[in-house]
């Protein structure tokens, strides 16, 4: 502690912004426990009616086809492992529209060569507006695939050309780095069948470090060795388990993975496809299909759906997460903002009332007040002015309920999928659990902020390509014949 002299004024805007981040935190806390509450239910229900064999073969009659939409700009190590994974889907009928974004690697080459494709004089209607399209590619060999080879106009814009391409009237999103598990379209379909007001589902986003991958399937799960990607681990089961499990049944649903979620077609046509204005195209969607159905006071439903799994990697050094949360954070402010009239609506349900208030207060404007209530903690213990109740206070606020509410996601991992059932595992987890208050939870706070910074300054970005340093190249290791690719 050093022994200076701060004026009283500068003492008491410290001690007010203690008590603000101290109530920030309760408040915090106590909503993600009563998200917590409602997940725990939502999820015993949804294991008693959609367990494991919940898919029976009769049901495939019904299943609606799907154009799986595969957006790539510079994926040469990964994505021909990526189709040929997808080919092997348990799914009756889909296509597979690979886009591939102006890439400057041998990317395009590869699944020409992979597939053996060649142009095709295909029709392309261009309903949605996109960076001009050079080419498109089939194969007699492999029907379900297609190419599209166009300029570079970043993600946003390669979606926006896929869904021109597209035959089928419901599309999947999946990211060219991602493992779906054989399952896992059958299972996040389900909602459209179950409700025909069904517009958009989206499902889980597992981390693929510390697993084994072989032929683009995931053989094995595991934790990784790293405690970077473990505490990463920990974070996806609470933004998926109660985080996104919790406003499901509302109807409350803000996000849908980029990397893994089913649309209706035309429903998104009807507001303008993604927005390439922006670098969280994804949630930008939801907001706005939320908001144009609110106004046409159209019952409709966007449903998340927790057991279809999307492996992805996550970040294991600073920098590739620093630029992901800063990139997430500017992508949340430019999805919400503009959309801000959604809120406290006559007719905004949930999602009006609750949802958007909440991702606007705790998500977007929270780092804010997260970061000013630990310099002024920091600021008046090393003035000698922060009292032991105080520190106290403090560390039950930022520690004690997030410790609780990991814990709390753990339990709801045991209590349905079981994904690391050893006793090693799960202590690991728990360990996680408890370390990443110490640090990782910080620097994430302040790289938010720098994410809003960011916003701010540039008020609007550019749908882009969101990189992390790989650490695993997934390859293909045999051949997938012909008469596999066209058997569904």
């Amino acid at each position: 502690m050093i022994d200076v002299t701060i004026p009283p004024a500068v003492i008491a805007l410290l001690d007010g912004m203690q008590w603000m981040f101290f109530v920030y935190f309760i408040c915090i806390n106590l909503a993600y426990l009563a998200l917590t509450y409602v997940s725990v239910f939502a999820i015993i229900r949804y294991m008693r009616e959609h367990g494991v064999q919940y898919l029976p073969k009769n049901f495939t009659a019904y299943q609606p086809p799907v154009s799986i939409l595969v957006p790539a700009c510079n994926e040469e190590q990964t994505i021909v492992s990526s189709i040929r994974s997808l080919l092997r889907l348990g799914y009756p009928e889909f296509e597979i529209v690979v886009i591939n974004d102006g890439s400057t690697d041998r990317t395009l080459e590869e699944v020409i060569k992979a597939f053996s494709l060649v142009e095709f004089p295909e029709a392309y209607r261009k309903r949605l507006k996109t960076a001009d399209v050079h080419k498109v590619y089939a194969s007699a060999q492999y029907p379900k695939v297609r190419l599209v080879d166009k300029v570079n106009g970043g993600k946003a814009d390669a979606l926006n050309a896929g869904i021109n391409c597209a035959r089928y009237p419901l599309f999947c999103v999946v990211d060219a780095d991602c493992i779906l598990q054989q399952d896992s379209l059958a299972r996040v379909v389900q909602p459209f069948l179950e409700d025909k007001q069904t517009v958009a589902a989206g499902g889980v986003i597992r981390l693929v470090n510390g697993c084994t991958v072989k032929d683009g399937f995931l053989t094995g799960v595991d934790l990784p060795r790293k405690l970077l990607p473990t505490m990463q681990i920990v974070e996806y089961l609470r933004a998926f388990l109660f985080g996104r499990l919790g406003w499901s049944p509302m109807n409350a649903l803000l996000i849908i993975s980029g990397a893994f979620g089913v649309f209706y077609k035309e429903r998104v046509i009807a507001v303008g496809g993604y927005r390439n204005d922006t670098v969280g195209e994804d949630m930008d969607l939801v907001v706005r299909l939320h908001r144009q159905l609110r106004s046409e006071r159209k019952g409709y439903r966007i449903t998340f759906v927790p057991d279809p799994i999307c492996w992805t990697e996550a970040p294991e050094d600073l920098g590739s997460l620093k630029n992901q949360r800063m990139r997430w954070q500017q992508g949340l402010a430019e999805s919400l903002l503009p959309n801000w009239r959604m809120m406290f609506q006559r007719n905004g349900g949930a999602v009006g009332w609750l949802a958007f208030p909440f991702m606007l207060l705790f998500e977007c404007i929270g780092p804010l007040i997260e970061v000013m209530g630990y310099v002024s903690v920091l600021v008046m213990w090393f003035a000698g002015l922060l009292s032991a109740d105080a520190l106290l206070v403090f560390l039950f606020a930022a520690v004690g309920l997030g410790v609780l509410l990991s814990v709390n996601a753990l339990f709801l991992e045991e209590l349905s999928f079981h994904l690391y059932p050893r006793p090693m595992q799960q202590l690991k987890l728990f360990l996680a659990a408890i370390l990443e208050n110490f640090g990782y939870r910080q620097f994430n706070s302040v790289w938010r902020l720098m994410g809003m910074v960011r916003w701010v300054v540039r008020l609007r970005g550019r749908s882009r390509w969101g990189r992390i340093r790989r650490h695993a190249t997934w390859q293909h290791e045999g051949d997938l014949q012909p008469q596999e690719a066209s058997a569904g």
